[in-house]
């Protein structure tokens, strides 16, 4: 495969598009992305961008390569298990905290 060829296809293929869609939808709408469009609104908007840019890559590529390290300690899919219980009980612990902070308020 040529180097050119190469280079799209890395481009195209499943698992960037597949990352790259996964990281935009979980991504829109965050606290972070609310704090970058307040940012851009009173700062330099190249310096918003190259910092934002350069946060999440390095947030995101630490993620990457701790998944690595953890997925060849232990199964993905025990991993996907843990990550599944651990989000239930943000979601749990969220909707009560709400509760306990709404009856406080009354």
């Amino acid at each position: 495969m040529r180097s050119e060829t190469r280079k799209i296809f890395l481009f195209t293929s499943r698992i960037f598009i597949e990352a790259f869609t996964l990281t935009f939808v979980a991504e829109w709408g965050d606290r972070s992305q609310l704090t970058t469009i307040i940012l851009g609104a009173r700062e330099n908007i190249a310096g918003v961008i190259g910092g934002g840019v350069l946060g999440h890559a390095l947030c995101t590529g630490i993620a990457v390569i701790g998944g690595k390290i953890v997925a060849q300690r232990i199964s993905v899919r025990t991993v996907t298990l843990i990550g599944g219980v651990v989000f239930l009980l943000f979601a749990l612990s969220a909707l009560f905290i709400n509760d306990i902070e709404s009856a406080n308020d009354s």
